[in-house]
């Protein structure tokens, strides 16, 4: 596997080596020793996985402490745009997001630690799995409008299938006054 930084503080894009044969292909998509080799420490608890129809805005979704989850995200089958957006005050790159275009063929990871919202755009019909270091929270959720004005996010599709639930979330601004 290979570990590459990107524009955000602690977020890390993993390509995986994938060996193609006649039958098809393998590739490890975690490996605790190669996890821990570039100083991670994190320990996953909990898989989820979800299907998303092509055009669905899924975000952008986080806990708060003490049940933050750092997730290791990947597409299983299709293509997403996700987005990982800094939400710690005291980091160099507070407030600001990267979008990663991943998908089902390339077996790309994202790592997004906890202090960060998360969403993606189904850019196919795709399965998306998250590993996650702490155990889901209701109360403890989080997040913030997909299409938050501030932020200008180009999710990259026109008519965007959004939850009820997603469409009324706060602002970054409404959130974060003060930072």
């Amino acid at each position: 596997m290979k570990f590459e930084k990107t524009t955000l503080q602690d977020v890390f894009l993993i390509k995986p080596n994938i060996y193609h044969d006649e039958r098809g292909h393998f590739f490890e998509s975690f490996n605790y020793d190669s996890w821990a080799k570039q100083g991670f420490t994190n320990t996953f608890v909990q898989d989820n996985q979800s299907f998303s129809k092509k055009g669905v805005v899924r975000g952008l979704h986080f806990q708060l402490a003490p049940y933050a989850q750092g997730k290791l995200v990947r597409v299983i089958s299709g293509r997403v745009l996700d987005l990982a957006l800094d939400l710690r005050p005291e980091s160099a790159t507070f407030g600001k997001y990267e979008l990663f275009d991943i998908d089902g063929v390339n077996g790309t990871m994202v790592y997004i630690p906890e202090g960060f919202a998360h969403g993606f755009a189904a850019l196919e019909d795709s399965i998306f799995h998250y590993k996650c270091t702490a155990q889901y929270n209701k109360a403890s959720e989080g997040g913030l409008l997909w299409n938050d004005p501030s932020l200008n996010i180009s999710w990259g599709i026109e008519n965007p299938i959004v939850s009820e639930k997603d469409q009324l979330l706060p602002t970054f601004e409404n959130i974060f006054k003060e930072a």
